[in-house]
Formats: structure tokens, C-alpha cells, sequence
């Protein structure tokens, strides 16, 4: 099995500070208390740092769901379709491990085993926790998650307490029944399905009970909520506060999926999710002192690999069959390769400790860049290859990850130049509002296009760290005279 580079250089930015000496990059990790931060710097879900070294897992083992959504669906065998709910094989828990010790030694910078559906892992406590037993004896290494909706919650704290559970999402969009009665048709509550108001004020009340539980109990909890427009989006801020005060650490919020071909109740009826624009301005809204995810992929329930892509259709059990694998070799790798990635982190942790003077001046606006990187916390990828763009913001305080925004691959290969065309002016799209992108290359049509949308390609700093390339770029905005008034960009092209 080959060793992945464990110590990729990443040269200083050019003609910039460093991130260093701006406070750039990875705060949210450093705010957190010491205890904490042990917890979550190997975790990709919780952890902003480690998203981009270290690699989770999801195994569907759990189809049965106790709530209706109107945002979700269900769906098996759905290779093409990223999203919650959406799996190709359900396992049995017994393949569920033999799944998860083959991708353990294929991928060993994997340290994190979730169980997110299809359904909910609480609502089906026999598979779910037989899973989680197994792993523990066979598995020891790997943090076990479990995301649920809450209505189990209660009931089943302590057994997640006694199967070594460190994490747990709850995914709560609302406290108000009266919102939720707009969000959940039905809930199944004590063998009887519950409508309306009436069944989300139960949902609600076990939700609120779970989370205190568990912080009790010194579990971590992160909460999810899916920004609905015209629904909750004005009422998630007062979910955020409630959700501090009662011990949750991190909150997620995410935007309501809702395209009609999912057949979704949302989707079918018309529901739009919110603008990139709205996401960050309710994120920001949400933040006050809780620490706000940002990097969430809204990831499918048999997800693998690092956030951003997904190598299930490589650990199928036909495959997994096939593998020759020497485990005892394999675990021996996990080690090395998981010790040098965190020494990696914990360096970049403390050279990024500080603030500086990054020579622009305070009260400079900020701008936000794009970023195409297929990992390691560095510009290592084409524009045309990249399938989503990292989103962050630069600012004299330093640059902070934002968001991320998915699109399609402009240089797929299995194109006619219509589609490429057409790929390249929704990958442009999808980039509103950024006044860079930063790539390892990028051609001279999109080049082009970029620059009439008044986006600015760089390929200057290929394999440089993130943080350190954008504040390089942006100091280079300021001394350019780019950055002296309020934004002032030119008429964006229409894609």
C-alpha cells in the first residue's frame, strides 16, 4: 500500500506576509479549550484544521426514520446524488465493519466512523449499536459519531455513553412548534404516528432533553440546522444562543438542498434554498461566541474519503471482496501516516497563533477568494479540475474559511465543447462575489471568462499554504490600490 506524502512543502507566500504573522487560518480551533481541541484536531466534521488532512467514513446501516421532513428523501442505489439520505449498499452491521476496516487500511489518514442514516441511527438502536460494538473491539483507533434527529435521543444517552461515543450531531432547526409544524408533517412517538404542531413540540422537547444529557455526560455535541428561506432562517440565530447556553460547542448551518428531481415535499413544491449570500450573512449572525461550522459537505450516508469527495464507489462489497489487504501491515501505516499529520497540524497550529501586522491598514474592507485544493491545506489543484471551490475571507484581522460552493468539472474530458462551455459559465456562476481564485493552473479561456466577470485568476502560488497564498494576494489587492474604497467591481458578466 503506498504511504501518502506525509510533509508536503509548502513555500512561503510570495511577495506577502506569511500566515503567521496575520492569525490567519484555523481560529476556530485555537478559541476552543485545550480538552476540547484534543478531542476534535484529528476530525474532519468538527475540526476545520483537520478537514483538510484527515479523512471520515459514513456506513448505512440504519434505514428506518422516526420523523418526516420536508426536506428529505430517502434514496438507495443513488450513485450520482450527493446528499443526506442518499446511500448505494445498506450494510448489515457485520459489513459495515468489514467495510470499515478495508477503507481503515486503503485510506489511513481515515480516523473518524460516522452513522448518519439513510434513516436514523437512534431509531434503529440494534443495528446501530451492534456496529459500533464491533468497531470498538476490532477498530480501537477510529472515533465513532452518530448524527441524529433527536426524538431517541433520551433514551439512548447512556448507551452511547457506555459504546466510547465522544460526538454526537443533532440536527435541530427549530424551537418553535410552531415553525417545526412547517418543517416535520408527522413524527413516530410511543407507537403512534403525531402531526403537526403537536408532533414537533415532542421532537423539540426531546432534542432539548438529549443535549443536556449528553453535555452532562461530557459528550461533544454539534448541532445541525438547514437554513430553510421564509421558514427558519430569522429564527436560527435564537437556535444558536439556546443551543450555546445548553453546552453545545459547534453549530452547523447548512443550506436546504431542494432541487424538484430530488422529490422532495420542498423540492416538488418550490422551496428555494438560500444564496451563497444569505448562507454567510445568517452564519455570521449565528457566530456571536459560538464557533460556526463552515466546512460541512451535506455528505451522502455512505460517504468516504476526505470532505469534498467521496471514494465510496471504490469500497463497494463486491471490492472490498476482492482487496488483498495485510491489516496487521496497515494499521502499522495508520499510525505513521496519523502522527505525522498531526505534527502537521499542531505546527501550523502554533505558527498561527499570534496576530501581526500584515500591512493593510485596519477598517480595509475585507474580500473574499476562492480556492481550488484537493487537500493538505494547499492551492494543488486545476480550476478545471476542481468540483467545488473553498471560499475564504481576507480581512487586515487575517482570513477566515467561509464556505464552499460545489460545481461541475470544466475540463471533464467526456465533453463536447458546448457542455464545456456551459460547465465553465455555471463554474463562474457559482463564484459570485469572489474577487479571486487561486489555483495551481488555469487555462486561458477560463482565464478569460474569469476576468470579464471581474474575478481575478492566480496561478502564482501553486502548493503554498491557503491562508498564507490569500492574505499574499489580498495584501497584493491593497498595494494595488484595489482596496482603498468600498467595492467598487466592475459589471459582472453575464454567465
Amino acid at each position: 500500500m503506498a504511504s501518502p506524502a506525509l510533509n508536503p512543502a509548502a513555500a512561503p507566500a510570495k511577495d506577502g506576509c506569511s500566515a503567521s504573522s496575520c492569525g490567519a487560518g484555523g481560529a476556530q480551533v485555537v478559541q476552543l479549550p485545550e480538552h476540547i481541541r484534543k478531542k476534535v484536531q484529528n476530525h474532519p466534521c468538527y475540526s476545520e484544521d483537520a478537514h483538510h488532512y484527515f479523512a471520515r467514513m459514513h456506513v448505512a446501516v440504519a434505514p428506518a426514520c422516526n420523523i418526516q421532513c420536508h426536506y428529505c428523501n430517502r434514496k438507495y442505489d443513488c450513485a450520482n446524488e450527493s446528499r443526506p439520505g442518499v446511500v448505494s449498499e445498506l450494510l448489515t452491521p457485520e459489513q459495515a465493519v468489514k467495510k470499515t476496516l478495508a477503507v481503515a487500511a486503503k485510506i489511513p489518514q481515515m480516523s473518524v466512523l460516522g452513522i448518519a442514516g439513510p434513516g436514523d441511527p437512534l431509531a434503529n438502536p440494534q443495528r446501530t449499536f451492534a456496529t459500533f460494538r464491533m468497531l470498538s473491539e476490532h477498530a480501537p483507533d477510529i472515533k465513532l459519531c452518530v448524527s441524529t434527529n433527536g426524538l431517541a435521543l433520551p433514551e439512548s444517552v447512556d448507551e452511547l455513553s457506555q459504546a466510547n461515543i465522544d460526538h454526537v450531531t443533532i440536527t435541530i432547526n427549530t424551537v418553535d412548534a410552531d415553525i417545526g409544524a412547517e418543517i416535520y408533517p408527522w413524527v413516530f412517538w410511543k407507537n403512534r404516528r403525531v402531526k403537526g404542531r403537536q408532533g414537533a413540540q415532542i421532537l423539540i422537547d426531546q432534542q432539548q432533553k438529549g443535549l443536556e444529557m449528553l453535555v452532562e455526560r461530557g459528550i461533544l455535541v454539534k448541532i445541525n440546522s438547514v437554513m430553510i428561506p421564509g421558514i427558519n432562517d430569522a429564527h436560527l440565530a435564537e437556535v444558536s444562543r439556546i443551543v450555546k447556553a445548553k453546552g453545545a460547542f459547534l453549530h452547523n448551518v447548512m443550506p436546504l438542498i431542494a432541487e424538484a428531481e430530488h422529490g422532495t415535499f420542498y423540492g416538488v413544491m418550490g422551496q428555494r434554498g438560500p444564496t451563497p449570500d444569505e448562507l454567510m450573512e445568517l452564519q455570521e449572525r449565528c457566530s456571536g461566541d459560538m464557533n460556526m461550522m463552515r466546512h460541512c459537505r451535506q455528505c451522502r450516508a455512505d460517504a468516504v474519503g476526505l470532505l469534498g469527495e467521496d471514494r465510496g464507489a471504490e469500497f463497494t462489497l463486491d471490492k472490498i471482496d476482492a482487496m488483498a489487504i495485510d491489516y496487521s501491515a496497515a494499521m502499522a501505516m495508520r499510525r505513521q501516516v496519523q502522527e505525522g499529520l498531526l505534527a502537521q497540524l499542531e505546527e501550523k497550529r502554533l505558527s498561527q497563533a499570534g496576530p501581526g501586522n500584515c500591512g493593510v491598514p485596519v477598517g480595509t474592507r475585507p474580500a473574499l477568494m476562492a480556492v481550488a485544493t484537493s487537500g493538505q491545506g494547499l492551492i494543488n489543484q486545476h480550476f478545471g479540475h476542481a468540483k467545488e471551490f473553498q471560499i475564504y475571507q481576507a480581512s487586515p484581522e487575517g482570513v477566515k474559511f467561509v464556505s464552499h460552493r460545489k460545481t461541475d468539472q470544466y475540463c471533464s474530458g467526456d465533453v463536447s465543447c458546448g457542455e464545456a462551455e456551459t460547465a465553465l459559465a455555471q463554474t463562474i456562476r457559482a463564484l459570485k462575489g469572489c474577487e479571486a481564485v487561486l489555483c495551481s493552473k488555469v487555462g486561458y479561456e477560463p482565464w478569460e471568462m474569469l476576468e470579464q466577470a471581474g474575478i481575478a485568476p492566480n496561478g502564482e502560488h501553486a502548493m503554498e499554504s491557503i491562508e498564507a497564498a490569500v492574505m499574499a494576494v489580498y495584501l497584493e489587492m491593497y498595494q494595488g490600490g484595489k482596496l482603498a474604497a468600498q467595492q467598487t467591481r466592475p459589471a459582472r458578466a453575464q454567465a
